[in-house]
């Protein structure tokens, strides 16, 4: 029995030795074997040279380095992709995951959960604007989409050997890893745990970065977008009708002249916004479809480094970016 750990490093250099040794603490103490893959997502400060001097001391610790920044979902499929264990634990590296809970995980992926989620039960130091932005995505996307995720939200999970096969026959170009993982189904458990604050640096999810993923998760696993859109259309067509009929009868019972440029620009303006918002619903839609049938690569490997832990065979297949890649490429993801 072999468990990995997954971790995506973007810009991580001042706390990756406190990280790997914390973990490591753990890891020793579980009374099996295990792996630490740390999967840099192409830093621009000194995580590089961390990585390789932690891969260098510890054994047992495996490094990849994507040759762009493609993100932390795709950081964790690459880690998953390489992975060797019968199960694989995926946190982030800001300590704000403590690796201690790894334990409880473990016990219950052994009691017959192929999925684990770590639950956020609290979250030290987050600011009011970032939990009401979790909590409305959760809650929208357990409402209209076609998945379920913890309500309160989960950024660190195990999964089974067979959890990690499924997904790589199944993730598609813009990849949400939970979603991704919660439609696959298969018996699922929950592990709550107090988010801890940030022991150094900040936070890389810019609003941009949430953005992308909110609207990628919806694309993929919703289609209430573009329902929305035929329910505005109707509701537009039946108002424009009805305002049709109190023109012309005001007209012929009346005798009202029909006046009101104001009125007029109004409406056009208001149908030319829904059409235009419209359109943008369609095009993001259209073009997901598109990346998804270039069938691109999701990631190129740069660099991989193994510990002196590994065998030469291990450490070769690493090196030329072919382990656990049968049917792909190496190096491509």
């Amino acid at each position: 029995m072999t468990l990995s750990v997954v971790i995506p490093i973007y810009n991580e250099g001042e706390g990756i030795r406190l990280l790997v040794r914390r973990l490591l603490d753990c890891l020793k103490g579980l009374g099996i074997d295990w792996e630490v893959i740390l999967v840099d997502d192409h830093s621009l400060d000194n995580s590089p040279d961390v990585l390789k001097q932690v891969c260098a001391e510890n054994a047992g610790v495996r490094c990849l380095r994507l040759s762009s920044n493609c993100g932390s979902h795709i950081a964790i499929l690459a880690g998953l992709e390489h992975a060797r264990g019968d199960c694989a634990v995926f946190m982030a590296a800001d300590l704000q995951d403590p690796p201690e809970l790894i334990a409880r995980m473990v016990e219950l992926w052994r009691q017959g959960s192929k999925v684990v989620w770590a639950v956020r039960a609290q979250r030290e130091q987050v600011p009011l604007a970032d939990r009401l932005f979790a909590t409305t995505f959760y809650w929208l996307l357990n409402r209209f989409g076609e998945v379920t995720l913890p309500p309160a939200g989960a950024d660190f999970a195990l999964v089974d050997r067979l959890i990690i096969e499924h997904l790589a026959q199944s993730v598609g170009a813009n990849p949400s890893l939970f979603a991704e993982i919660a439609r696959l189904g298969f018996a699922q458990a929950e592990v709550p745990y107090v988010k801890e604050a940030r022991k150094f640096g900040r936070t890389k999810w810019s609003l941009g970065k949430r953005l992308k993923l909110f609207a990628d998760t919806f694309v993929a696993f919703s289609y209430a977008p573009l329902r929305a859109m035929s329910y505005i259309g109707l509701c537009m067509s039946a108002l424009a009708f009805l305002w049709a009929v109190v023109v012309f009868f005001g007209r012929v019972f009346n005798q009202r002249p029909i006046s009101g440029y104001a009125s007029l620009m109004i409406v056009i303006l208001t149908v030319g916004g829904f059409q235009m918002i419209m359109l943008g619903v369609l095009g993001e839609y259209l073009w997901r479809t598109l990346d998804e049938a270039r069938h691109r690569p999701k990631y190129f490997i740069e660099e991989s480094r193994s510990s002196p832990g590994l065998s030469k065979g291990e450490a070769a297949e690493l090196e030329s970016g072919t382990a656990r890649m049968p049917e792909k490429q190496a190096g491509v993801g």
